[in-house]
């Protein structure tokens, strides 16, 4: 019989996610607060249920959570029918979510001080296309016993796992760190286009020089794709993680001023309209 695996997010990177988890093999126990992914993942073999007191129920181990934010995951935990409602032992749940550091080990406690749940961190990077093709980067923090224990769920949905030490914030940390820098690199990319562009060189030619040179990143590489990242898509997403690290910085005292100059310069590098206030 086939493991039984929760899933509470079935979104643009949920479903896929889910899909692939299917595809090798494990039985996904679905719930999703829009009612209209039913008929699609149930399509797709999910085994969808009506109420996150049975995915907790139903579920083996673990119940992956892929909604938005901090609040979202304190609802699906917490509130009256959510997954704490069945008293599970000896489950874990999986927070996939994109969350601040500080927040997500806010999380950890109260998961631990309220319930006899364990929670680890396991933040996702690769976007959809990633989600889809089961190619993502997943950065695991909480027990190294049970991130371990999973590795056949993490290796269902990306290609490579990492494992960043015991605080469930470090995850977050180290999908920061990789944003920022995919930030500045986009930054650096699309204003080197910009000279190349005044001086009428074609910019395939440029894009293809930088592949194979100093200049190469997986930007460059990707420049095709990220080109066309609209303000309301993906560019959100970048500039709501650069805030954050940025806010990070500030915190601790971290001095992160490239950081701080993608921010302000991402939407005007890229030539897209800034996101409505």
């Amino acid at each position: 019989m086939s493991k039984k695996i929760g899933f509470v997010g079935l979104g643009t990177m949920g479903f896929p996610m889910a899909v692939n988890l299917k595809k090798a093999g494990f039985e996904v126990i679905g719930y999703d607060a829009y009612k209209g992914v039913y008929e699609k993942a149930e399509a797709a073999g999910f085994t969808m249920v009506e109420t996150l007191k049975e995915v907790a129920e139903l579920a083996d181990d673990a119940i992956i959570s892929m909604v938005r934010d901090y609040a979202q995951n304190v609802d699906i935990i917490f509130s009256e029918g959510a997954l704490l409602s069945a008293q599970p032992k000896d489950k874990t749940i999986i927070v996939m979510s994109t969350l601040d550091p500080d927040t997500m080990n806010e999380l950890g406690k109260k998961v631990e001080a309220e319930s006899e749940f364990r929670l680890i961190s396991a933040a996702v990077s690769g976007g959809a296309s990633g989600a889809q093709a089961g190619t993502l980067s997943i950065m695991t923090s909480g027990s190294e016993e049970i991130v371990k224990s999973f590795k056949a769920y993490f290796d269902a949905i990306g290609s490579n796992t990492f494992y960043y030490g015991e605080e469930p914030g470090n995850s977050q940390v180290a999908k920061l760190v990789n944003n920022m820098i995919l930030g500045i690199n986009m930054n650096a990319v699309a204003e080197g286009l910009k000279l190349a562009k005044y001086y009428g060189l074609p910019q395939e030619e440029v894009v293809s020089l930088l592949k194979v040179s100093t200049g190469d990143s997986w930007v460059a590489r990707n420049w095709s794709d990220v080109s066309e990242w609209t303000a309301d898509t993906a560019l959100a997403v970048l500039l709501k993680d650069l805030k954050a690290a940025y806010n990070e910085g500030l915190k601790h005292n971290v001095t992160l001023p490239f950081n701080a100059l993608s921010s302000t310069q991402l939407f005007d590098s890229m030539g897209k309209e800034k996101p409505k206030a």
